[in-house]
């Protein structure tokens, strides 16, 4: 048991200082304090921080010296993938042509869960379901799930998924994307994902799960993503917007080389209304 929660221990300082490695907050070049200073900060031993750094060492992020120190040898890679995302649909072409994808499964399910409330399916019906993983420059930055309504995925091969955006398929079909809802939050890798994404088991991604629906309110689309932080992120800009004593931040708006501040209505709420995470 002391081992154990030993092992725990030093995977915490391993993930806080990879952090700040990667981040950039710890840049190429810059010293990490020593083994008692990190000991201090952490509430741990000695012995837990050296395996910490032990395993950043051997990620080839840190070097370790006697008598010098622990330097920070990473060099971070080209800026990650960026999505605006008050532009989601926006966003999914185009991110479709400027990335590589390798596709993982290609399958039909039955209609169950989650994912079967929230595009409003019946249980009896079959889902298209698709497992890719996109990389740029030869590193892979998102794991992506898709379930499709049979009567949308039977327009498309397997081999077409696995070179064209979905988004682009499903149009090709005649499906009018009119909105998306999503939720973001925070989940850790499991051991299938982070062999997939060239990441350790544990360690933090960025979860995404959107709902796209057509023109009728109905579900055309449902995704589960899983991204890494260090390689792709979401950007937005905020405006002040409203009367002087109402004054909030809003979205900002880009099209054509333009500007605007979002409007303030409430859009049309497609059914189901719910929307949760699948873990398929």
């Amino acid at each position: 048991m002391r081992d154990w929660l030993g092992e725990a221990k030093a995977k915490q300082v391993y993930l806080v200082l990879r952090d700040r490695i990667l981040s950039g907050a710890a840049g190429f070049g810059s010293k990490l304090p020593t083994e008692n200073e990190l000991a201090d900060v952490h509430g741990v031993s000695r012995v837990t921080v050296r395996r910490a750094l032990g395993e950043l060492a051997r990620e080839r992020l840190i070097e370790r010296r006697r008598s010098v120190g622990t330097r920070v040898i990473y060099r971070p890679s080209p800026a990650p993938m960026t999505a605006d995302i008050t532009g989601v649909l926006a966003n999914l072409a185009d991110m479709g042509r400027r990335t590589v994808v390798k596709l993982l499964a290609f399958d039909y399910v039955p209609a169950e869960g989650t994912v079967a409330e929230a595009l409003g399916v019946a249980a009896d019906q079959l889902l298209q379901r698709a497992v890719r993983v996109r990389a740029v420059d030869g590193v892979p930055f998102s794991y992506l799930t898709t379930h499709v309504p049979e009567s949308v995925s039977v327009t498309f091969t397997k081999q077409e998924l696995a070179s064209r955006p979905l988004l682009e398929l499903l149009e090709r079909a005649g499906v009018k994307a009119e909105q998306a809802r999503q939720r973001i939050s925070a989940v850790l890798a499991t051991p299938d994902i982070a062999e997939a994404l060239g990441v350790h088991t544990g360690s933090p991604l960025i979860e995404l799960v959107r709902v796209v629906y057509d023109q009728a309110g109905r579900g055309v689309e449902h995704l589960h993503a899983l991204y890494r932080p260090d390689r792709y992120a979401f950007e937005i800009d905020l405006m002040r917007s409203g009367k002087a004593d109402t004054k909030g931040w809003s979205p900002v708006l880009r099209a054509n080389g333009k500007t605007k501040v979002a409007a303030k209505t409430s859009p049309r709420k497609p059914k189901p209304v719910g929307l949760t995470s699948s873990r398929t």
